[in-house]
């Protein structure tokens, strides 16, 4: 594995950070503002935005947020969250964001992966998976952010969003989000393997020993994290050291 990725991941509903628990039982943890420029300064890799009911409100509420993120912070930027159109694209981008993560306008309308792709460059996409196992042992793909069902099987719909022109993954394990119980190792080992673009493993992460188990077995190409950080019971430093020293190669620190 060359050069994996550390990814802090900030879920936002209005101003404030929050935190949940199988994405649900939001609770305020604190500003968005100040975590993301304390994570780059500590030597994250990427950031990632997550509006967490913009879905819900037809609307990404992110803009100020990310407008003042780069001014401050020179490492990648994903928004995600209420994105429709490639007008919203052009705005969040505009705004200084480098990607976009979608997830239930790609799932209502999958020609807008393709649309975006064009438009921006695959590059600048990022379809945002959110998987639930279900009780046959498949895994369906929800939207708004894990609130509807879509009856999609999600190991199918990867094959769709990366023949669409989607450039990255950022899986999300329902399941495991906020648990502190390690990734679904078995979900994300499944879609590494069907995909040839990049897979940012999210949701889970309890132990330094997870982020290693979920690149070595799961196959991820980045993790996300947001628990980890945002209650401060590891260090950006800490988590690198522990995985360099299990023979991941990192990204060297900006």
């Amino acid at each position: 594995m060359n050069n994996c990725r550390l990814i802090a991941r900030l879920d936002i509903k209005g101003p404030n950070l929050i935190k949940g628990v199988h994405l649900e039982g939001l609770r305020v943890v604190g500003d968005p503002q100040v975590r993301a420029l304390q994570y780059y300064k500590e030597g994250i890799d990427e950031i990632i935005y997550i509006d967490s009911v913009a879905s819900l409100y037809e609307r990404n509420n992110l803009t100020n947020i990310v407008k003042y993120t780069a001014e401050n912070i020179f490492i990648p930027m994903t928004v995600g969250g209420g994105i429709r159109s490639l007008h919203d694209v052009e705005n969040i981008l505009r705004s200084g964001a480098d990607k976009i993560a979608i997830n239930t306008a790609a799932i209502r309308n999958p020609k807008i992966i393709t649309d975006i792709s064009n438009a921006f460059g695959a590059q600048c996409v990022v379809a945002n998976i959110e998987a639930k196992k279900q009780p046959n042992g498949s895994w369906e793909a929800y939207i708004d952010n894990g609130r509807e069902r879509t009856g999609i099987n999600a190991l199918e719909w990867v094959h769709q969003v990366e023949d669409l022109g989607a450039g990255e993954i950022l899986l999300t394990s329902i399941d495991k989000e906020g648990t502190r119980q390690g990734f679904d190792l078995d979900l994300v080992r499944r879609i590494s393997t069907l995909v040839n673009i990049p897979i940012i493993a999210s949701g889970g992460m309890g132990k330094l020993q997870d982020v290693v188990d979920v690149v070595q077995q799961g196959k991820a190409d980045a993790v996300a994290i947001a628990d980890g950080l945002h209650y401060d019971r590891y260090t950006i430093s800490r988590i690198k050291e522990f995985t360099t020293n299990a023979g991941i190669s990192m990204r060297s620190s900006w």
